[in-house]
C-alpha cells in the first residue's frame, strides 16, 4: 500500500500528541496516512505494554488511518546505527510516502531527539539504490520522501509553519485520550508523571489555540522543516 503521509513516533502516543489533528484532516481529504511506532513504550511508568498496544490500536481507529505498525525497538536504548536505519528504510520503501513526519528535533525525552534524527537519516539513505533491502522475500525499490517534517512535543520550539486544524481538535483530543493509562485521570492510582497531570492535558489545548491565534484560526499544529518551504506564487501563502 502506497501512503501519502507516514508519521513516525518514538513511542505510541507521540504522533497523537504532536500531529494527530493534521493527520485527521488529511484523512478527511482522502489522503492515505500511516503511523509507525519505533518502540512499544515498555519503560513507561504507567500501564503496561499490552495496554499500550490496545490503546494504540484504538487511537488508530479514531484517526481513521490506513496502517499502524510497531518496529519493537528498545524503549530508551535504541540508537541511530545501521541496523536501526535499515528497519526504517524497509518501512519507507514498503509504503513509499511522499511526506514523512517524525519526532521533535530536541525534547525532554531522550528518545524524541534520537528518533527524529534516526528517521531523518533513514529517509535520505532510503533513496540510495545501492543500499539493498529485501522485505517479505522481495527486493525493494529505493524511495526517498519528498519532505521530512518534525512535529513539536514537550519543549517549546518555534515552528517553521503551522497547519490549521480547526474542526479536528476534538479528534486530536479523543485520539490522545485513547491512551487512558498514560494521561490524567483523577480516579487513577498510578504514579503521577509529567504527562499525567491536568496541566499537561490542558496544555494540548492551549498550545494548539496559541498556534492558531498567531495565524488567525482557532487551532493549529506547529512543525519544523529541514529545508526551505517553496511555493509557486505569493498567493499560495494566503
Amino acid at each position: 500500500m502506497k501512503l501519502d503521509i507516514l508519521a513516525f513516533g518514538a513511542h505510541p502516543d507521540d504522533v497523537e500528541l504532536g500531529c494527530s489533528g493534521t493527520l485527521a484532516k488529511e484523512v478527511s481529504l482522502g489522503k492515505k496516512v500511516g503511523i509507525i511506532d519505533l518502540t512499544r513504550g515498555e519503560l513507561g511508568t504507567r500501564g503496561s505494554v499490552e495496554i499500550r498496544d490496545a490503546e494504540a490500536r484504538l487511537a488508530a481507529e479514531i484517526l481513521g488511518i490506513s496502517i499502524r505498525e510497531n518496529l519493537n525497538m528498545r524503549d530508551g536504548f535504541f540508537v541511530n546505527d545501521e541496523a536501526h536505519q535499515m528497519k526504517i528504510i524497509e518501512m519507507i520503501r514498503k509504503y513509499q510516502p511522499e511526506i514523512v513526519i517524525c519526532n521533535a528535533i530536541q525534547d525532554r525525552h531522550v528518545d524524541h531527539g534520537k528518533g527524529s534524527k534516526l528517521v531523518s537519516d533513514a529517509c535520505f539513505l532510503s533513496g540510495l539504490s545501492k543500499i539493498e533491502t529485501i522485505y517479505d522475500g522481495i527486493l525493494q525499490e529505493s524511495w526517498r520522501p519528498k519532505v521530512v517534517y518534525h512535529y513539536i512535543q514537550w519543549a517549546t520550539i518555534k515552528p517553521d509553519f503551522v497547519v490549521d486544524i480547526t474542526g479536528f481538535m476534538d479528534i486530536k483530543v479523543k485520539s490522545i485520550l485513547a491512551y487512558s493509562s498514560q494521561f490524567y485521570n483523577e480516579n487513577s492510582n498510578e504514579p503521577v508523571t509529567p504527562i499525567a497531570t491536568k496541566n499537561f492535558l490542558e496544555s494540548v489545548h492551549y498550545r494548539s489555540q496559541d498556534f492558531g491565534r498567531l495565524v488567525g484560526v482557532d487551532y493549529a499544529e506547529g512543525f519544523t522543516t529541514e529545508r526551505y518551504l517553496a511555493v509557486n506564487r505569493l498567493s499560495d501563502l494566503i
